[in-house]
Protein backbone atom coordinates (compact mmCIF):
# COMPACT_ATOMS: atom_id res chain seq x y z
CA UNK A 1 0.00 0.00 0.00
CA UNK A 2 1.22 3.26 -1.01
CA UNK A 3 1.67 5.92 1.91
CA UNK A 4 1.55 9.45 1.89
CA UNK A 5 3.20 11.81 4.75
CA UNK A 6 2.08 15.19 4.39
CA UNK A 7 3.87 15.82 8.38
CA UNK A 8 7.42 17.74 7.11
CA UNK A 9 9.05 16.70 10.38
CA UNK A 10 8.02 12.92 10.23
CA UNK A 11 8.56 13.02 6.57
CA UNK A 12 12.51 13.75 7.59
CA UNK A 13 12.97 11.55 10.08
CA UNK A 14 12.05 8.60 7.91
CA UNK A 15 14.09 10.08 5.29
CA UNK A 16 17.17 10.59 7.65
CA UNK A 17 17.27 7.04 9.14
CA UNK A 18 16.50 5.22 5.45
CA UNK A 19 20.09 7.21 4.56
CA UNK A 20 22.08 6.07 7.81
CA UNK A 21 20.98 2.21 6.93
CA UNK A 22 20.94 2.49 3.41
CA UNK A 23 17.78 1.53 2.57
CA UNK A 24 17.71 4.53 -0.09
CA UNK A 25 20.01 3.25 -1.89
CA UNK A 26 16.89 2.97 -4.93
CA UNK A 27 14.71 5.92 -4.32
CA UNK A 28 13.82 8.29 -6.96
CA UNK A 29 12.65 11.47 -7.22
CA UNK A 30 10.19 12.04 -10.14
CA UNK A 31 8.97 15.67 -10.36
CA UNK A 32 9.66 16.82 -6.84
CA UNK A 33 7.46 13.60 -5.68
CA UNK A 34 10.14 11.37 -3.34
CA UNK A 35 9.36 7.61 -4.27
CA UNK A 36 10.73 5.03 -1.47
CA UNK A 37 11.33 1.66 -3.74
CA UNK A 38 11.93 -1.28 -2.42
CA UNK A 39 15.40 -2.79 -2.69
CA UNK A 40 15.72 -5.49 -5.96
CA UNK A 41 14.68 -9.14 -5.39
CA UNK A 42 17.26 -11.33 -6.67
CA UNK A 43 15.99 -11.84 -9.83
CA UNK A 44 15.65 -8.68 -10.95
CA UNK A 45 19.93 -8.54 -9.61
CA UNK A 46 20.77 -11.41 -12.11
CA UNK A 47 18.91 -9.97 -14.80
CA UNK A 48 20.34 -6.43 -14.30
CA UNK A 49 24.19 -8.09 -13.89
CA UNK A 50 23.83 -10.51 -16.78
CA UNK A 51 22.50 -7.40 -19.33
CA UNK A 52 25.14 -5.09 -18.29
CA UNK A 53 27.54 -7.42 -19.05
CA UNK A 54 26.27 -8.25 -22.44
CA UNK A 55 26.29 -4.39 -23.30
CA UNK A 56 29.67 -4.18 -22.09
CA UNK A 57 30.63 -7.01 -24.48
CA UNK A 58 28.44 -5.50 -27.33
CA UNK A 59 30.76 -2.30 -27.15
CA UNK A 60 33.98 -3.67 -26.25
CA UNK A 61 35.53 -3.75 -23.05
CA UNK A 62 38.37 -0.70 -24.40
CA UNK A 63 35.63 1.17 -25.77
CA UNK A 64 35.29 4.46 -24.70
CA UNK A 65 31.09 3.87 -23.87
CA UNK A 66 30.30 3.92 -20.81
CA UNK A 67 27.79 0.91 -20.01
CA UNK A 68 26.63 1.49 -16.06
CA UNK A 69 24.84 -0.47 -13.67
CA UNK A 70 22.54 1.65 -11.51
CA UNK A 71 23.43 5.52 -12.13
CA UNK A 72 20.98 8.55 -12.00
CA UNK A 73 19.79 10.45 -14.79
CA UNK A 74 18.11 13.82 -14.56
CA UNK A 75 16.58 16.29 -16.76
CA UNK A 76 18.52 19.42 -14.38
CA UNK A 77 22.15 20.37 -14.41
CA UNK A 78 21.13 22.15 -10.86
CA UNK A 79 18.85 20.74 -8.69
CA UNK A 80 18.70 17.50 -9.88
CA UNK A 81 17.70 15.92 -6.63
CA UNK A 82 14.38 17.60 -7.79
CA UNK A 83 13.65 15.07 -10.74
CA UNK A 84 16.11 11.92 -11.03
CA UNK A 85 15.39 8.29 -12.28
CA UNK A 86 17.46 5.34 -11.69
CA UNK A 87 17.96 2.98 -14.57
CA UNK A 88 18.94 -0.66 -13.86
CA UNK A 89 20.98 -0.28 -16.89
CA UNK A 90 22.86 2.46 -19.27
CA UNK A 91 25.42 2.75 -22.20
CA UNK A 92 26.72 6.31 -23.08
CA UNK A 93 28.32 6.41 -26.35
CA UNK A 94 30.98 8.49 -27.44
CA UNK A 95 29.63 11.49 -28.80
CA UNK A 96 26.05 11.08 -27.41
CA UNK A 97 24.17 14.03 -25.23
CA UNK A 98 24.44 12.62 -22.13
CA UNK A 99 26.79 14.70 -20.05
CA UNK A 100 28.34 13.08 -16.39
CA UNK A 101 27.93 16.23 -13.29
CA UNK A 102 29.23 15.62 -10.06
CA UNK A 103 26.91 12.72 -8.90
CA UNK A 104 24.57 12.54 -11.84
CA UNK A 105 23.99 12.31 -15.77
CA UNK A 106 21.98 15.11 -17.72
CA UNK A 107 20.72 14.71 -21.05
CA UNK A 108 20.07 11.13 -20.73
CA UNK A 109 21.94 8.12 -21.27
CA UNK A 110 22.06 6.05 -25.14
CA UNK A 111 20.39 3.50 -23.94
CA UNK A 112 18.82 2.65 -20.59
CA UNK A 113 17.04 -0.72 -19.07
CA UNK A 114 14.70 -0.62 -16.54
CA UNK A 115 13.99 -4.53 -15.19
CA UNK A 116 10.36 -4.68 -13.93
CA UNK A 117 9.88 -5.55 -10.28
CA UNK A 118 7.09 -6.29 -8.01
CA UNK A 119 5.40 -2.77 -7.04
CA UNK A 120 7.34 -0.75 -9.80
CA UNK A 121 4.93 2.15 -10.60
CA UNK A 122 7.92 4.16 -13.23
CA UNK A 123 5.20 3.12 -15.91
CA UNK A 124 1.75 4.72 -14.20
Amino acid sequence: MATLITDPGLEEQIRARRAEWGGDRYDEVWEGTYMMTPAPNPEHFHIQSRLVAVFQMAVGFSSPAVVLCGLNVSDRVDDWTQNYRCPDAAVILPGGIARECAAHYHGGPDFVVEVVSPYDQSRE
